[in-house]
């Protein structure tokens, strides 16, 4: 049976004594080119919508409406880490410092915040657990899931605009066959992560047969 997720890991901490919970989720680690984006959410225990889950599940219109509803009814802060972040870091610890960017953007600090994954960031310093598949165990990190996956994907809308020929529309920055070979056709863009195996290896094959 397929789980769905549940406030359960809030009230945990609420039990504790902790009363400002934020869940912590990531997008992004996969494409070729773009940030690695963040959201940080605590939601209100009143007004939790209904149906969140983990924004891979979802449909792209069921996610922008669930996105409508968690900024109008819930703290929220998305945050990204750059390009030249990650290919500066690497991808594991730029996605980290977007997840701190955004958990240190709310309005409020938090008491405890859940974190998607088995790793807690190093550098968050607040009260935090790691849930492994969070963000279909967590409310509040499904509320972060959602908001950060409709952020990133709005803005390779925009970069696609800017950048047109890869797909970004579509794909997201992902590695699909038309990015692939629009690399190939195309060059590599700035906003691109030279870091990538793909990306690293056609800069490479270029550097090589320039007389």
């Amino acid at each position: 049976m397929a789980q769905n997720p549940d406030f359960s890991f809030e009230e945990a901490a609420f039990a504790r004594g902790l009363t400002i919970v934020a869940g912590v989720d990531e997008v992004g680690r996969g494409p070729l080119c773009g940030p690695v984006t963040s959201a940080a959410v605590i939601l209100d225990p009143a007004r939790i919508p209904e149906g969140l889950n983990d924004s891979k599940k979802l449909t792209a219109k069921r996610r922008a409406d669930l996105a409508a509803q968690i900024m109008d009814c819930a703290e929220f802060c998305v945050a990204h880490a750059s390009v030249e972040e990650i290919d500066e870091l690497n991808i594991y610890h730029a996605s980290h410092l977007a997840m701190c960017r955004a958990v240190e953007g709310l309005a409020r600090t938090a008491d405890h915040v859940l974190v998607d994954g088995n790793r807690v960031p190093r550098d968050l310093k607040l009260s935090s657990e790691p849930i492994v598949k969070g963000d279909a165990r967590s409310l509040s990190i499904a509320a972060a899931s959602i908001l950060a996956k409709e952020a990133r994907d709005l803005l390779m809308v925009d970069l696609a605009q800017q950048y047109p020929g890869y797909g970004w529309e579509r794909n997201a920055g992902y590695p699909t066959k038309d990015h692939l070979q629009a690399l190939l056709d195309l060059g590599v863009t700035p906003v691109h992560r030279r870091s990538f195996k793909p990306v690293h290896n056609i800069l490479c094959q270029a550097n090589y047969i320039t007389p």
